[in-house]
């Protein structure tokens, strides 16, 4: 304790505040009309963080999108792999990615079923930005999913006046590689730019066969009048990663790190080998029309038509299943009746996303306001086959197809946020949003439904409506150039994902969630100094949380609890000491809390034979699974002369793998640094030369920054009079050691 304090202290000495880039003079002029509708500003009073440009490129070598973001106010990131590549997300205050908006443009990414983003469909992504805001707690209107712990909003890259071009090239440890090239014609006939992108990504990860190959472009086509703009964007890649889903337990921690039990072929309880296609792999493009018009000084308009295609499957070796729970018939060797055998599964999604938004702009002496808004549709087909069965002596259809059911979602919203200045910089905010969702899933589930007379694969019946009225308002003061502060309330709800629905009991469906956001906070900033404090107290309605209850077949489900929330206090400084010499860091300390709780525990008896009943566990108040109660962030950086240096430190405090609070099932605390190393200079006939090094993990820390809880009741001798003893037995990911990544770019 008194080591982590003393980390804790020693972080705290300096400060961060995360800056947005103004536009450079490179520029097409109208890039000033593209007004982001669900951007905050210095007057908007929420908490929130700009990244720019700049920051982005200087730690954008080959990692993904959350690994970028990582030391932001209250960031957390995962990596199954254990390298940073592939299969990534993100937490902010302990939320999860269900709960992170995240739009592009406007334009909502969430994928409208699950409302996660899979960073690794859209790799590199950051090459084509012009700038993040985070969003902590509610933040602002937004389209798409409900906000829940924070919004992520990116903004695609301004079109250049000058033409240009860039390679860059990555290479490091785990056969790491990056090799990205742009180009950008400049201004063409006073009005047309056009700018292109294309990467590739590959590792061979921290963990055994956690390989990962993607591909991905950017494009840009635009017309730049006085008044108007007129853009084309397409974005997108593929990707193909093998499995590294499954966590290794505490004991595999110590004998072999990087062991990965996906793609196990095992005969009894031998592993003989591992399937070479344990695979996922996955396209989706992105096609995005922006419109964008000054009418006069005080009304603009933005408008937006986008439509997102995905298409992609993974396929895993199952040992010893039930064939009948894939539409199989046993059969018989040798006279006996052969009911299980190990296979292979494909599972196939086909979606669709499309729809248009759009945001009107006034801006008065006193009042700003815009009214926005959105009309969003989506569809995907979810199928499974099996293509292998070990020993089938029945008839195996090609592609053999055992499930087939359709998710379908029709979306509405409409926002209006209003700024107006009281007196000298005292301004009030009203945000009022209405959404409305439809949403559908029909046909038959990929579960067998054992408790059916007979049985049968589930099938699947939702039909639900949902209509959310969320409003905010808010207060901001800035008492002068260098003081504000500010005080805010907000609403947001936010309805059930299809794994809520899917996973949970046939006959009772998951109700919605709600919060209740409280914010108030205080900034300083000066030449030299910058600093603040944000408060946060968010109370959730019926959050959805994994308790440990399984649903009719065995499954683990979301269940609603009455009542939650999330407390804490965000610390924000940073000192620069001279021209070439700044330290940064941020803190967040909170308390997270699900009163009067109850989780559930499957029950074994002493030979760990499996049988379908749970004991309840009244825990009461307790720790909210994936959330520590202090993480804390320093970037100092020093630049001198083309010489760049970055060291970036993270300590995290434990956190829980349920709700259960038990030391068993919890990450430990971790402190982990990076160090950035890079050098620019010029050469004849190029604009800036740019070589470096990355050492991740600089201190060797081994750590693990997710895993899931395996706990069960052990009654002694299987009789449930006795009292029960709670076992753990929980799955960790392991993540790499110190590894490098070098770095080189040109620009002309």
């Amino acid at each position: 304790m008194k080591k982590t304090l003393t980390i804790v202290a020693a972080l705290l000495c300096g400060g961060i505040a995360a800056q947005a880039q103004s536009a450079g003079s490179d520029t097409l002029r109208l890039q000033e009309v593209e007004v982001l509708a669900t951007r905050a500003t210095s007057n908007t009073p929420v908490a929130f963080t700009n990244v720019s440009k700049k920051q982005i490129e200087t730690v954008n070598h080959g990692l993904d999108m959350p690994q970028l973001l990582q030391f932001t106010p209250g960031m957390l990131t995962t990596s199954d792999a254990g390298a940073g590549v592939g299969y990534t997300s993100m937490r902010v205050r302990g939320t999860d990615a269900t709960r992170i908006n995240v739009t592009m443009n406007d334009i909502p990414v969430n994928d409208s079923e699950s409302h996660s983003v899979f960073w690794v469909n859209t790799p590199d992504l950051a090459s084509s930005l012009r700038d993040i805001q985070i969003q902590r707690g509610a933040g602002t209107s937004t389209n798409g999913s409900g906000a829940f712990g924070a919004s992520v909003n990116m903004r695609s890259q301004a079109p250049s006046l000058i033409p240009y071009a860039e390679v860059s090239g990555s290479y490091g440890s785990f056969n790491t590689n990056k090799e990205t090239i742009k180009l950008g014609t400049g201004r063409l006939g006073d009005h047309w730019a056009i700018d292109a992108r294309l990467s590739h990504i590959s590792s061979d990860g921290y963990r055994d066969r956690a390989t990962s190959s993607m591909f991905s472009y950017f494009a840009q086509v635009g017309y730049y009048g006085d008044r108007t703009s007129l853009k084309f964007i397409t974005f997108g890649g593929k990707e193909d990663t093998y499995h590294a889903w499954d966590g290794i337990s505490r004991s595999k921690l110590e004998s072999d790190r990087k062991y990965n039990p996906n793609g196990e072929i095992k005969h009894g309880d031998d592993v003989t080998g591992f399937y070479a296609d344990q695979k996922d792999i996955y396209k989706q493009f992105h096609y995005q029309l922006l419109f964008d018009h000054i009418f006069n000084s005080s009304w603009k308009l933005n408008a937006a038509l986008h439509y997102t295609d995905g298409y992609g499957f993974y396929q895993e070796y199952k040992n010893a299943r039930t064939l009948t729970e894939y539409g199989l018939e046993p059969f018989y060797v040798d006279g006996e009746k052969i009911k299980k055998s190990s296979l292979v599964r494909k599972k196939i999604l086909d979606n669709g996303f499309g729809g248009g938004i759009f945001s009107v702009h006034y801006s008065g002496n006193r009042l700003h306001s815009v009214l926005g808004g959105g009309f969003n549709k989506y569809g995907n087909d979810h199928y499974g086959q099996v293509i292998w069965v070990e020993n089938y002596m029945g008839v195996l259809s090609p592609d053999h197809e055992y499930y087939r059911n359709k998710g379908k979602k029709t979306e509405f919203n409409i926002y209006w946020k209003n700024n107006y200045n009281i007196w000298r910089g005292l301004s009030a905010y009203l945000d009022l949003q209405y959404r409305h969702i439809n949403y559908t899933i029909k046909g038959i589930n990929d579960k067998w439904d054992w408790t059916a007379t007979p049985e049968h694969m589930q099938i699947l019946d939702v039909d639900e409506n949902f209509n959310f009225f969320n409003p905010k308002v808010g207060l901001n003061w800035q008492i002068n150039q260098q003081n504000r502060v500010y005080a805010s309330f907000a609403v947001a709800q936010k309805e059930p994902t299809r794994n809520n629905y899917n996973d949970g009991p046939l006959t009772v469906h998951p109700k919605a969630e709600k919060l209740l956001d409280w914010e108030a906070g205080y900034e300083f900033s000066s030449s030299h100094f910058t600093a603040g404090i944000n408060l946060y107290y968010m109370k959730y309605k019926d959050q959805l949380v994994l308790n440990g209850k399984l649903n009719e077949i065995g499954e683990a489900m979301a269940e609603n609890v009455p009542d939650s929330y999330r407390c804490g206090i965000e610390l924000m400084a940073g000192v620069k000491f001279t021209n070439w010499l700044r330290w940064d860091v941020n803190a967040t300390f909170s308390r997270n809390i699900i009163k009067n709780y109850v989780g559930y525990v499957s029950d074994y008896d002493d030979s760990w034979h499996e049988m379908w009943t749970q004991t309840a566990v009244e825990k009461g108040n307790t720790t909210i699974a994936f959330s520590p109660s202090a993480i804390v962030n320093s970037v100092l950086q020093f630049n001198y002369k083309g010489f760049e240096a970055q060291l970036q430190s993270q300590y995290v405090s434990r956190q829980y793998l349920d709700n259960f609070k038990s030391k068993e099932d919890s990450l430990d605390p971790y402190f982990v640094s990076n160090l950035n190393l890079a050098y620019s200079f010029r050469l004849p006939h190029t604009k800036k030369i740019t070589a470096g090094v990355t050492i991740y993990n600089l201190f060797n820390k081994k750590y693990e920054n997710n895993g899931y809880s395996q706990t069960v009741a052990v009654y002694p001798g299987g009789d449930k009079s006795n009292q029960y003893t709670l076992v753990s037995d929980p799955r960790f990911y392991p993540m790499a050691g110190t590894n490098v990544l070098g770095h080189l770019t040109f620009r002309f």
